[in-house]
């Protein structure tokens, strides 16, 4: 019974780990190895052993890391600058409460705006808010992919 529980609570984390990756502002990728760890926490660690978390860590931060190279690459290939970038990070979190249309302008309305107060250039902040809006959008299948695999491992592992 207490096994189910645990898997109950970690599937939990799963989906709020998928949300927050796929609307930023959760921890998306911490959370579903959050629940790996709950799960491991619940049961007495007889499925998910040391290894398994620490491998399961890496592909954590691998996640965390398609996502800011993504981001970052599309803004500098682009012309962006940090300003721009952190921008579209901004204008992706405002975005979330105009959904959906605010989830495909956020990123460059927030991109653009920033480069703008930086530069003052409008054809460059144009070119960052879309470099950075490819970004983010390029980097988010790869990421559901990644902890796809991160879940799919863990149910194999448990079952």
């Amino acid at each position: 019974m207490i096994e189910i529980i645990a898997v109950i609570i970690a599937f939990l984390f799963f989906l709020a780990g998928l949300f927050g990756t796929l609307f930023p502002g959760m921890p998306g990728p911490p959370l579903v190895w959050t629940g790996m760890l709950v799960y491991g926490l619940i049961s007495g660690f007889e499925d998910v052993g040391a290894f398994f978390l620490i491998a399961q860590a890496a592909l954590t931060l691998l996640v965390m890391g398609v996502d800011y190279l993504f981001s970052a690459l599309g803004s500098k290939v682009f012309g962006g600058s940090k300003a721009g970038l952190w921008g579209a990070a901004i204008g992706l979190l405002i975005g979330l409460f105009f959904f959906p249309y605010g989830l495909l302008l956020g990123p460059f309305l927030g991109a653009a705006v920033a480069e703008l107060l930086i530069r003052s250039k409008s054809d460059q902040a144009f070119r960052s808010g879309i470099g950075a809006t490819l970004g983010f959008w390029g980097a988010l299948p790869i990421k559901l992919g990644l902890e796809a695999v991160m879940i799919t491992w863990f149910v194999i592992r448990i079952f």
